[in-house]
């Protein structure tokens, strides 16, 4: 058995908990780039703890997205169970929207690249494969303009999280995007 096998202490398990939740706050609110102490502080731990935990950032950033991505996943293939490509389209986007203006980090999280083998990078492919597929089902609908593409998503989600009406944002966006 591993280190990385063995069960964690009940102490331990509770302090890898606490830095995870206070990492989600921090990076939510301030980006991944938040300082390090900060979370240690709001955990309630020692520098050195989150170090022992998560050796870099990477880690603890990972720890702390991943089931943010996975949210995200589950998002994407409710899209693409809808009847109508377009519901789906709009669905995708409403719901992601929502997500990046709640979380700081997580369009953070959305717009880097990470290391290819980590978990937060092979999520964000497998949900990239996921948003082509919303998006080629909305075009063949012939309802979503055929120029669109996968890479002016950022796009979108820059126009829609520019001001703090997002919904009309993302109205005006959706309304340039419709097939005419």
């Amino acid at each position: 058995m591993t280190v990385e096998q063995r069960p964690l202490r009940a102490d331990a398990r509770r302090n890898r908990e606490a830095l995870v939740a206070a990492a989600r706050e921090v990076f939510g609110a301030k980006g991944v780039d938040a300082p390090l102490d900060e979370i240690a502080r709001r955990a309630e731990v020692a520098i050195g703890t989150l170090y022992n935990r998560f050796p870099t950032r990477a880690d603890l950033v990972e720890a702390a997205f991943l089931p943010t991505l996975e949210e995200a996943q589950a998002v994407l293939e409710e899209a693409l169970a809808c009847e109508d490509p377009w519901d789906g389209f709009v669905l995708f986007l409403e719901r992601s929207v929502l997500m990046q203006v709640s979380d700081r980090g997580f369009t953070e999280v959305c717009s880097r690249t990470f290391d290819p083998g980590s978990g937060l990078e092979k999520a964000k492919q497998a949900n990239g494969s996921r948003m082509h597929r919303i998006i080629t089902r909305a075009q063949e609908a012939g309802a979503l303009r055929k120029d669109f593409r996968g890479t002016d998503l950022p796009i979108v989600f820059a126009a829609a999280t520019a001001t703090p009406d997002w919904r009309r944002a993302l109205g005006i966006v959706l309304d340039g995007l419709r097939a005419r």
